[in-house]
Parts: C-alpha cells; structure tokens; sequence
C-alpha cells in the first residue's frame, strides 16, 4: 500500500493497516487518519524539504519514523548533482533544489537501525519517458509518489505483489506534472497493475477487489 498525503475515505485506515507493506511520504501527513502501520518512508532528499526533515528534531522524533524499518531516498545524488546548472539557468530560484542531503538519511537510518536505499536514477527516467505520452506542460521532476509508483512497477521483488493506492490527489507544487501523472497512474489502473483505493471502497471498509492475474 502506498499511501500520499491526500485526502483519503473514512474506512480507509482499516485498510491500509491490513497491508503487508506500507509506505508512506516526507512529514507522513496521512499518519492516523489513513492507519498507523508505516514500513518504509520515501523521503525527498534533495533541496529545502529534506534539509527541514532531516534537521527537524520533530520529524526524527515522530511516531512514523519511529515505526518504519526503511527509510527511502527517492532522489538519485548523481542525477541531481547532473540537473544543478541547467535548472537554475531555467529557474534561479530553485538555487539549492539539488543540495543533497542522502548521507545525512543514510547516517540518521543506520543510527536507528533502518535500512536506508537510494532510487536509482533509471526510474525517474522512465517516469520521465512514461509521462511523456501525456503530454505534461514543461516541469521539473516527477513527484515523489510517481518515482515511488515506478520503482514498485519496476523492481522484480514486487512482480507478484498486488500494490494498492491511496491518498494520491494528484495536486500540488508546480513543478511537478499532477495533470500527466493523474493520467499515467489511470493508465496503470486501467490496465491492472495499480489498484486505486477509491473512496467508495475505502467507506465501505471492503478489501479492494484483486483480480487473478494480478
């Protein structure tokens, strides 16, 4: 299951709780009102949002991070460390969006006996030639939970796994292409390899119907 910080269905919670896996983002706003079980924490680590995490005596402390065993740098160090110059050519303004905080996750997980891993960069890439065929309007990189979705998608030691949504509103900074995400992720649905927990489903407090062949 992995859970966004958007709006979720009141029996959704129930839900979450009952997977295998979850994971959750950044601050883990979703934490209580969509469950409590976090396994993994996919975190940017990259610019003024992993510096106000990874320094934040709150965020280290909080009942999520506490619970999960891994910890998940979705940003790719060499990749980012590549985008630096061109970005802030096109957008001075996002001048420390590459500073790189990984070895300060990497340190912080091994010091509280999590596993920490890195995204590697072929993922936002082909989040990147995936969203393409949807036509996004210039951006800067693929959400967190797009990036998170891709290596879920991509990795082998899921292939067999039914992986759930939720949470997901597809809204936020502009930098990231929410309209061509929204499509790509139905896409994805519509062909069987996401279950979207929708809030029909999540009222309801059923389990999301899993088709065989999943």
């Amino acid at each position: 299951m992995v859970v966004g910080n958007g709006s979720v269905g009141d029996g959704a919670a129930m839900l979450i709780d009952a997977a295998d896996i979850v994971i959750r983002f950044n601050d883990c706003r979703s934490f209580g009102r969509a469950g409590r079980r976090t396994d993994v924490i996919a975190v940017c680590n990259t610019g003024r949002p992993a510096r106000n995490m990874i320094g934040s005596e709150t965020w280290r402390e909080s009942a999520p991070v506490g619970a999960c065993s891994q910890i998940w740098s979705v940003r790719d160090p060499q990749k980012f460390n590549e985008m630096r110059q061109p970005l802030v050519l096109r957008h001075p303004e996002l001048d420390d969006f590459c500073d790189d905080y990984t070895d300060a996750f990497r340190a912080f997980a091994e010091g509280h006996g999590k596993v920490h891993g890195v995204i590697d960069r072929r993922v936002h890439e082909a989040m990147d030639a995936a969203l393409s065929a949807h036509q996004p309007p210039p951006y800067v990189v693929p959400s967190s939970g797009m990036v998170v979705i891709g290596e879920l998608l991509d990795n082998p030691a899921y292939a067999q796994d039914a992986i759930s949504i939720a949470g997901f509103s597809h809204e936020g900074w502009d930098g990231h292409p929410f309209a061509a995400e929204k499509r790509l992720v139905d896409a994805y649905v519509a062909a069987g390899r996401l279950i979207r927990l929708s809030d029909d489903v999540a009222a309801a407090g059923k389990t999301p119907y899993i088709s065989s062949d999943m």
